[in-house]
């Protein structure tokens, strides 16, 4: 088939272009892999498994894996959509094609994602099929949110829980991508890109194709990235550190606006202070975590935090960093998403 010239100018989605293929390119989920790959190597497999655990953390990646990995051909393989495919209706009609055999697999491998989207109806739909289903047939449900399915269905499968990646997995890759792209990408940069990544692998990679965009040459710097995530200049952040290092409320919130003003989101600008007065602390009370601390942070970064983890920060301690986080929970519902970070500032040092 020949690609029409919208296909030519599209490119190819990085958490598409880089998805795992086999279960050794897979990261941070080492124990579901072991699971997985020790049923395959017995014979041992499931008719139903339950994927739950955050987004973009790899459940319908592993769920089209696992169907590779017991040889199932891709016109075997079915993905449904629950959140738009909800009703009983859809649950008919998949029960329906349940019954036949494969076309040239020995299973038909039905993926359905955001499972917890099925209706009340359609799960008791579902049910008939998962307690007395074909022996061709594996299903793979999918969810972000395992308190919604129901108990009569999680415990007719397997379940595994994913868990959300580290900021030192998410940053891996960051630098691993970036690399292969051909871009070079700083350690401060590929840590941002982790922290705006929030736990998600796809979410990760979707930055960087942004940062990648906006690149000229392909030199990514922290600025760049910056820009694509909203966040502040490295040296605000850091002017608002010492601020509240030498207890200046005034300051602390001038820069903060400052930083509003130039289009950082607040939300942004409190995930930045909170790893930043997580990292005096750290280099304060485990300095020998400094040259992990030196893989996240620029040179003229780790600089600063060095020189407020001795006498001069003796103000950003254990209450201070509470009090950031408590704020960033906040921020998000507030009427006005500066308050949260400005009532802190008040209650530490007013």
């Amino acid at each position: 088939m020949t690609k029409t010239p919208q296909q030519e100018r599209t490119p190819l989605a990085l958490y598409r272009k880089y998805r795992p293929a086999a279960f050794g390119e897979v990261r941070g989920q080492e124990t579901i892999v072991a699971v997985l790959e020790a049923a395959i190597a017995q014979k041992k497999i499931a008719h139903a498994y339950l994927f739950a655990g955050g987004r973009g953390t790899g459940k319908t990646t592993m769920a089209r894996i696992l169907a590779r990995a017991v040889g199932t051909s891709e016109s075997d393989i079915y993905e449904m959509d629950a959140a738009s495919n909800r009703g009983i209706d859809e649950i008919r009609e998949l029960r329906e094609g349940v019954a036949t055999l494969p076309f040239e697999s020995t299973y038909k491998f039905y993926i359905i994602d955001e499972a917890h989207a099925l209706t009340r109806d359609a799960w008791g739909a579902f049910l008939k099929t998962l307690e007395e289903p074909p022996a061709h047939v594996v299903f793979v449900l999918a969810t972000t949110e395992l308190e919604r399915v129901p108990d009569t269905i999680a415990s007719r499968c397997q379940v595994f829980q994913f868990k959300q990646p580290s900021h030192a997995e998410l940053r891996a890759l960051a630098l691993d991508v970036a690399k292969k792209e051909g871009a070079s990408l700083p350690p401060a940069g590929a840590e941002l890109i982790a922290l705006m990544g929030e736990g998600s692998f796809r979410d990760t990679l979707g930055i960087l194709q942004k940062v990648l965009t906006i690149s000229k040459d392909k030199k990514l710097s922290e600025d760049e990235v910056a820009r694509v995530v909203g966040a502040p200049a490295s040296k605000v952040v850091n002017d608002f550190l010492q601020a509240l290092a030498t207890k200046d409320i005034a300051a602390a919130i001038e820069t903060f606006h400052r930083a509003l003003s130039g289009g950082a989101e607040p939300k942004v600008f409190l995930l930045l202070a909170v790893a930043r007065v997580r990292g005096v602390l750290l280099l304060r009370f485990a300095p020998n975590l400094k040259k992990e601390l030196a893989e996240q942070f620029s040179e003229r970064d780790m600089e600063v935090l060095a020189i407020l983890a001795g006498k001069e920060g003796v103000a950003i301690n254990s209450a201070l960093l509470a009090e950031l986080i408590t704020a960033l929970l906040q921020t998000a519902r507030a009427p006005l998403p500066a308050i949260p970070l400005e009532l802190a500032l008040y209650r530490v040092f007013a």
